[in-house]
């Protein structure tokens, strides 16, 4: 089964983990407008955070840190699959990520408790601004 998901005003962690569950079942999971979800948080230490990811280990060993919107939102699913071991491969190749909407596109499946109005907070960031924080070109 393939469940398409809507990633704008969307909390990215929540996205993440629903995604991560439902491809370890078996399903496909498409997520559209990925540089439209966010990461809750005070944007000084959000961007902390991920320049200090960024700058761990060395140019030749990683860690290596997408800077393009679609890619670092798998990544962050990638997180919450155990993607070393053959079924956590399988399901890591289930997962797709894509800038923007397509037109046309089947109505997406809603998330619980996923929309950034649930969390009571105006602080939060953007995936586009932290990649653009990183250097990407969004």
């Amino acid at each position: 089964m393939k469940i398409i998901i809507d990633a704008q005003d969307q909390i990215a962690g929540r996205i993440a983990a629903f995604a991560a569950k439902q491809t370890l079942l078996g399903n496909e999971v498409e997520i559209y407008n990925a540089e439209k979800a966010v990461i809750t948080g005070n944007r000084k230490m959000v961007f902390a955070h991920w320049q200090r990811k960024n700058e761990m280990g060395v140019w030749s060993k990683g860690p290596f840190i997408p800077k393009v919107p679609d890619r670092f939102m798998r990544r962050i699913v990638r997180g919450m699959i155990p993607y070393k071991t053959a079924r956590g491969f399988s399901a890591y190749k289930r997962v797709m990520c894509y800038k923007g909407m397509p037109p046309g596109l089947t109505a997406p499946t809603p998330i619980t408790g996923a929309h950034i109005s649930k969390t009571g907070s105006h602080k939060y960031v953007t995936i586009a601004d932290i990649c653009k924080f990183l250097g990407g070109k969004v």
